[in-house]
């Protein structure tokens, strides 16, 4: 069985693990605290960052000798069709120039490629957030400068993909699906026979508001309060992606805590949260509508996943479509090692990443 040596740095963490035998059997977090307040760069959060990862390796007696391959968290890249690349010098050379814009995640395929090279192995990233496998069709915006594009959550919709069609038998190559990935952000796809072919934008203001993200808003609303005064561009953008949605109205975006509000008896709680729940009702339904209605299912995934009351909101207004399934939370690291083991075993392609 693979053994793989896992690495997906988030903007306050580094989080590493050592997937074997179809399962995760170590894994760490590392918290990053005052030593990378002053680091803004990736050049210079790398070497930290590496030092911290291999000082774990030494402390846990973790032989990376007998790894298969390391596997780093994907990057802001060009966009790519989804699936496995093996990292090389041309996306190396595009995630530290930061030439499509600066990321945490731009740190995995580095990382994993520096320790890698110490051990004659190789890495790779899987289903990096810039997969676009998006029709001509759903690239226009009805404003002429103006293309839609694809940011959204692929790792772990292709990952729940992947686990709804082993349970069923078959590939995501025989299914039409709806995944709703709702957490932080909320991304819904329209996946056909494995490609997303539609969906929203769930980082630059498009489809459901989510507990961080304000989602689609009215434009005109919009326009006034980017003339306000009250915002600068950048102030403005932290706030809508950051600051929106549950942060928005509550103050926060635990949405555990807007959900106890609700069940306490909280009506304004009631209101918001449900209109969260039917937003995201509304983009599956439009799923719907990209797949012509053939959807064989609809799946729900991500930390909210886990709320029972939103979720079942969802489902009153959507489970005609198709039958749905719930698949709580999202183990990024299992995603990553699942991708990348079905590509070892010659069951997926191993892609090559090239330069535009």
């Amino acid at each position: 069985m693979a053994r793989f040596f896992i690495i997906n740095p988030g903007s306050t963490s580094t989080k590493i693990g050592i997937y074997e035998n179809g399962g995760l059997i170590f894994t760490e977090t590392i918290r990053h605290g005052a030593e990378m307040e002053h680091l803004k760069d990736l050049e210079s959060q790398l070497p930290v960052r590496q030092k911290l990862i291999l000082d774990i390796v030494e402390e846990k007696g973790i032989n990376l000798d007998s790894m298969d391959a390391i596997i780093g968290r994907g990057g802001l890249l060009h966009p790519l069709d989804g699936g496995v690349y093996e990292v090389n010098d041309a996306m190396i050379d595009d995630m530290a120039s930061c030439r499509y814009g600066w990321h945490s995640s731009n740190l995995g395929g580095i990382l994993a490629h520096n320790i890698a090279i110490r051990h004659n192995l190789k890495a790779y990233i899987a289903d990096p957030v810039i997969v676009d496998e998006l029709e001509p069709l759903a690239r226009v915006s009805g404003w002429h400068t103006i293309e839609r594009i694809s940011i959204f959550h692929p790792l772990n919709q292709k990952a729940v993909a992947r686990r709804f069609c082993r349970e069923k038998g078959g590939s995501p190559q025989d299914y039409n699906l709806i995944i709703a990935h709702m957490g932080g952000g909320i991304s819904v796809g329209a996946h056909r026979k494995g490609k997303v072919i539609d969906v929203n934008n769930a980082l630059s203001g498009d489809g459901p508001f989510s507990p961080e993200r304000s989602g689609g808003l009215p434009i005109f609303s919009l326009i006034e309060l980017c003339y306000s005064g009250q915002y600068t561009e950048s102030e403005l953008k932290k706030a809508l992606v950051g600051g929106g949605g549950l942060a928005s109205y509550f103050g926060t975006s635990d949405a555990r805590e807007v959900e106890h509000r609700v069940e306490a008896g909280d009506e304004r709680a009631r209101l918001i949260y449900e209109a969260m729940a039917y937003q995201v009702a509304k983009e599956i339904g439009a799923a719907a509508a990209v797949l012509k209605g053939d959807v064989d299912a609809i799946l729900l995934t991500g930390g909210l996943a886990y709320g029972e009351i939103f979720v079942d909101w969802i489902i009153d207004r959507i489970g005609f479509i198709a039958p749905v399934h719930v698949y709580p939370g999202e183990d990024e690291l299992t995603a990553l090692a699942e991708a990348v083991g079905e590509a070892l075993a010659g069951r997926e392609p191993i892609h090559v990443y090239e330069k535009e």
